[in-house]
């Protein structure tokens, strides 16, 4: 007697086209806008990405569910809803490039001024030659040096720029930093870089991370690019940092996020900020699509699933969000 199908639910129809050649798989299409009529059948079900679903609600009826699959690394805000026996797993992997790139965009475009020439061509404004900061020779500090930040300094390295890592432990370094400083080293490290970028993880020992006093840390004239999560960074001292214009930023996250018409952040000096837009090109759809193919095969073949990061709600340690 055939085995039954592994059931899986794949936000849309793209990613169902992504397992068609697989045998002994029933792939469903289901956005979770609404409960889905086979819903006690699904085994593993694939996030939308960006969602703002709660976890809690989405579960509802799913009686067979063994594994549940997210499209982003960060996975903070799932895990007090993820139920007993369930696996939780992250999309570790699928957002290394894009938001690796977009962590060099945006120090390039605040080091070059560019949100400057931006407004002068919206005004006709052709702006006076003067010499401007670069990016070379500067010296970069990435926090949080796991996959998206070694990805992060691989794009950095051939900008002629000086690297230093900082992840949650000091350990041997790799081909782009001889060594990899510990989380506290880093009020020791900050006096020392122009550049600081940001990829750790939220967790209850990175909430606020960057206050008022790692802030007070960094030379005058320095970036913070925050490619991490909001919380991250105490707001208040990061507007008051760059309204004296001691500090610049440029910001893919916030607190709060989505940042609410008015808010101080929107216009404070030397401030740059992307709506939370790091992991979302096109690059993203096939690497999403292949971790979701490599996990449905990892069911097939009863092995344990790939990057999981929860089961019930007991957490492992997971690699930095996006």
């Amino acid at each position: 007697m055939p085995a039954e199908p592994l059931v899986v639910s794949v936000p849309d129809a793209d990613y169902a086209e992504a397992l068609v050649d697989l045998e002994g798989v029933d792939a469903l299409v289901w956005d979770m806008a609404e409960p889905h009529p086979r819903g006690g059948d699904i085994q593993l079900a694939v996030l939308p990405y960006m969602t703002r679903l709660s976890l809690a609600d989405v579960v509802v009826g799913l009686d067979s569910l063994e594994v549940v699959q997210l499209q982003s690394a960060g996975f903070e805000q799932f895990l007090a809803d993820v139920p007993k026996g369930v696996t939780l797993c992250n999309a570790a992997g699928v957002h290394d490039a894009s938001t690796a790139e977009l962590a060099l965009a945006l120090t390039l475009a605040s080091i070059r001024d560019m949100p400057k020439f931006v407004v002068s061509q919206a005004n006709s404004t052709w702006e006076p030659l003067v010499l401007r900061c670069a990016l070379a020779d500067s010296r970069v500090l990435v926090v949080g040096y796991g996959q998206i930040g070694r990805a992060v300094a691989r794009r950095f390295a051939p900008f002629e720029v000086t690297l230093t890592a900082v992840a949650s432990r000091a350990r041997d370094g790799d081909d782009l930093v001889p060594h990899v400083h510990g989380i506290d080293e880093l009020p020791e490290l900050l006096p020392r870089h122009d550049v600081v970028v940001v990829i750790v993880p939220l967790t209850d020992s990175t909430t606020g991370l960057f206050d008022a006093d790692t802030l007070g840390r960094m030379p005058d004239g320095a970036l913070l690019v925050n490619v991490a999560r909001g919380p991250v960074v105490d707001t208040d001292a990061l507007v008051a940092e760059c309204t004296s214009g001691r500090l610049r930023a440029a910001l893919d996250v916030t607190d709060p996020e989505p940042l609410p018409a008015g808010h101080p952040l929107w216009t404070t000096p030397g401030v740059l900020i992307t709506p939370h837009v790091g992991g979302a090109t096109r690059a993203m759809r096939p690497r999403a699509k292949a971790l979701v193919r490599r996990q449905v095969q990892a069911m097939l073949a009863g092995s344990a699933p790939v990057n999981a990061v929860a089961t019930g709600r007991s957490a492992t340690d997971g690699p930095s969000a996006r």
